[in-house]
């Protein structure tokens, strides 16, 4: 289904999910397939945020590796933990292929590569840890990582053999196409306005209708909006920026990337590309609010290609685009229990399609009748960022510092 309507008088629901990204998709997908009803609505319609407006790369994994997520965690957590983000990508392709999502999905791995020496370590590092927890990444030296990329630029790095691509619009309109054929309530240019308790049940509040319903779902990460300040207030939301050429010819196509993999480097200010399924170049970089501040990052991550692959010299640039990224202050995503029966999942980091998805999977298991224990992943308090009135001002100040650190080697 291409377009959904919008909401009008009221519906009855098990579950209503606000927001229509990944998180909201993916919930609604496995609630339906568990026999529940629901009711899923976007201010816009699905994908229309970063879902929809990523890299389009498949990237499993948390912050730290296994070693650090149980050091941080503990066991009872921490194994949980490692099991969902490693498993991530084996659920997104696992959906595709359940419900015949066409969305140029392949798994040649995901590479991370290193810059510096101590950022080769670390990835190294890295690898032997998922060794000892399942395994996962192959270490690569120089040579190999030349040859994986057709750039000297990177010193090694590590093949993550989990991840993989697919074009993040038309994943999140498969997810959203199967959750409909499954019996989900899907509505676009429908504003969530306010919940409010109805009983034993909720009554969600939109401009022409509402639901009235069990258990919320909220989903909407980088775009909460004011439908509930202490959530939006929780994450710092980073624009994602991402540039790609027309298709290129087959001798340039065949000299980046020649066996289809994405990268991610090594970075704090990660610069990520790969090829789509036509063949176009896409680089992607971090920006800010500030709409100048973008349009410098759009030229930057043009000039930054180049370096990179001087036979993208003479190429012109077709498109430019991004989304918001949601950032929390650990760099681990967040689920809370707002009241009993409201859940959020969100502040994904960067890694959106892969965690996200799983992390529906886990709201929509909650919102089913598992217990809080039963999760594979904690629930924490809900913590608003300090100063989040001045989110701009500090996504502004932190990207200076994280440039400052990268250009430093520290």
């Amino acid at each position: 289904m291409d377009s959904y309507p919008e909401l009008n008088g009221e519906q009855q629901a098990n579950v209503a999910i606000i927001g229509a990204g990944f998180t909201g998709l993916s919930a609604a997908l496995h609630l339906a397939e568990a026999g529940a009803s629901v009711t899923l609505i976007d201010t816009q319609h699905p994908g229309w945020g970063a879902s929809g407006r990523n890299g389009g790369q498949i990237n499993v994994g948390l912050k730290d590796g296994p070693t650090g997520i149980r050091s941080k965690f503990g066991d009872h957590w921490g194994q949980r933990m490692i099991r969902m983000a490693g498993d991530a990508g084996d659920l997104v392709f696992d959906l595709i292929e359940r419900h015949q999502i066409n969305c140029d999905a392949k798994r040649p791995g995901w590479l991370r590569a290193a810059h510096t020496p101590k950022t080769l370590q670390q990835l190294h590092e890295l690898a032997e840890d998922w060794d000892r927890h399942g395994g996962g990444m192959k270490k690569l030296d120089q040579a190999e990582m030349q040859r994986l990329t057709g750039t000297e630029a990177y010193i090694g790095g590590v093949l993550d053999r989990r991840g993989g691509v697919l074009h993040p619009l038309n994943y999140a309109l498969g997810l959203a196409d199967a959750a409909h054929r499954k019996g989900v309530a899907i509505y676009g240019d429908t504003r969530a306005e306010h919940i409010q308790a109805k009983g034993s049940r909720y009554k969600v509040k939109t401009p022409n209708g509402a639901i009235v319903t069990d258990k919320v779902l909220i989903c909407t990460n980088a775009y909460s909006g004011d439908l509930d300040p202490k959530v939006a207030r929780s994450v710092l939301p980073v624009r994602s920026v991402q540039v790609a050429t027309p298709p290129l010819s087959d001798n340039i196509r065949r000299s980046i990337l020649p066996e289809g993999n994405a990268l991610s480097d090594a970075r704090r200010l990660l610069l990520y590309f790969r090829q789509d399924a036509e063949g176009r170049f896409l680089m992607g970089g971090r920006g800010t609010y500030n709409d100048g501040s973008t349009r410098r990052q759009i030229e930057q991550l043009k000039r930054i290609s180049v370096e990179l692959f001087p036979q993208l010299a003479d190429v012109e640039w077709d498109y430019a685009w991004g989304g918001f990224v949601a950032l929390t202050r650990d760099h681990y995503p967040h689920l809370h229990e707002l009241a009993p029966g409201i859940y959020a999942g969100l502040g994904y980091n960067g890694r959106g399609v892969a965690i996200a998805t799983a992390m529906g999977r886990v709201l929509a298991r909650w919102a089913a009748g598992e217990s809080a224990e039963e999760l594979d992943f904690p629930v924490s308090p809900l913590k608003p960022l300090p100063l989040s009135f001045a989110r701009e001002t500090l996504v502004e100040a932190e990207i200076l510092r994280l440039k400052l650190l990268d250009k430093l080697g520290l």
